[in-house]
């Protein structure tokens, strides 16, 4: 290499650097969006989209929506969502009619340490049974602990609204 090719690596060295110092300035005159936990909290939680949960019913509150048609289990690419069905068997007094299946959703398991948050799940569901959390401050340190069943929460979380509101 001869001089001239160094110092042309040189000015192309330094352009580089104005230009990235640039781009760090200007983002450093900026106010944060960063929030630093613990010292503050989120205030608006709308925007969050945690950890998926069934939604109270339109017409019965204390159970959901959910057909158990298994199209969020189907379209997750994680592989997170297990969906049992409890299967009721109603009895007919005409003896000449059939027997009439009932579906009910018996369980839904979540495993929120496979879920990538792509929402999958909560886009393709017909009924529209599924929704991101707000919960913010869930934190873990055994991965056994972030299993959960979403029928089971919605039941917690209706008993809660009830001891609240009473």
């Amino acid at each position: 290499m001869n001089l001239f090719e160094e110092i042309s690596e040189a000015v192309k060295g330094l352009y580089s650097l104005a230009v990235g110092m640039k781009v760090t300035g200007k983002y450093f005159t900026r106010p944060e969006v960063t929030v630093h936990y613990p010292r503050k909290t989120v205030d608006n939680l709308e925007t969050y989209s945690g950890h998926v949960e069934l939604v109270p019913g339109k017409k019965n509150p204390f159970e959901s929506d959910c057909i158990v048609c298994g199209t969020c289990a189907r379209n997750c690419p994680s592989n997170c969502l297990d969906v049992q069905v409890l299967e009721i068997i109603e009895e007919n007094p005409d003896p000449e009619k059939k027997k009439k299946k009932i579906k009910k959703l018996k369980a839904l398991i979540y495993d929120y340490s496979y879920c990538s948050l792509c929402g999958q799940c909560v886009e393709n569901c017909p009924v529209d049974a599924l929704r991101y959390s707000n919960h913010v401050y869930w934190a873990e340190f055994d991965r056994c602990n972030l299993t959960m069943d979403l029928v089971a929460r919605l039941k917690e979380q209706i008993e809660q609204s009830k001891f609240v509101t009473t």
